[in-house]
């Protein structure tokens, strides 16, 4: 491996794991991450993907999931509508419905193609409801978190050339100005 890609691998690896750390992900819990190959490589987005640099980076991310006891959702592109791979177990414990697809490099994009060759029991569902996400290269990972998403400011602000962006999500205020909330929810 070349030491820009081992770099690659380690921005992944820190960004995965501050903002997990940051955003106080609980074991459990989902991360959703979408990731263009093509931008990372300092290509357009859908322009350049790379199965190589997918498993690198996909690697370090995951990393960091399985050391959080977090499940990893890899969102794929929108050629399969940006379905999402993860664990089984994940999906059943949410109670996601599985499709029937295998993501493929221009079919789905070459991070979901690492994700599922890497997971133990890989399936695909359309939607999920995601506690955090990382959003490698402009990728759109807004429709699976939930409903209020917080910007998380971590320190690698790139992975690769891919711009990177980070979100936590916390529960609703209801109730209006005679409300109490819990900080600790905040």
């Amino acid at each position: 491996m070349t030491a820009e890609m081992t770099m690659i691998g380690e921005e992944a690896y820190g960004a995965a794991k501050e903002l997990l750390e940051v955003a106080g992900l609980e074991p459990g819990e989902l991360l959703v991450v979408g990731c263009s190959t093509s931008e990372v490589a300092g290509a357009g987005i859908g322009t350049f993907s790379s199965p190589e640099l997918a498993e690198v980076v996909f690697g370090g991310i995951y990393q960091a999931t399985q050391e959080a006891d977090v499940y990893l959702a890899a969102q794929c592109c929108e050629h399969l509508n940006r379905a999402l791979i993860l664990e089984k177990e994940a999906a059943q414990r949410y109670g996601y419905e599985v499709v029937n697809v295998m993501p493929q490099p221009k079919a789905g994009g070459s991070f979901a193609t690492a994700a599922y060759k890497a997971f133990e029991n890989p399936v695909a569902v359309e939607r999920i409801r995601a506690h955090g996400g990382i959003d490698i290269g402009d990728t759109l990972i807004g429709m699976h978190l939930r409903d209020v998403a917080v910007p998380v400011r971590i320190r690698i602000r790139e992975i690769g050339d891919a711009h990177v962006v980070c979100a936590r999500t916390r529960p609703k205020y209801i109730g209006g100005s005679r409300a109490v909330y819990d900080e600790n929810m905040a």
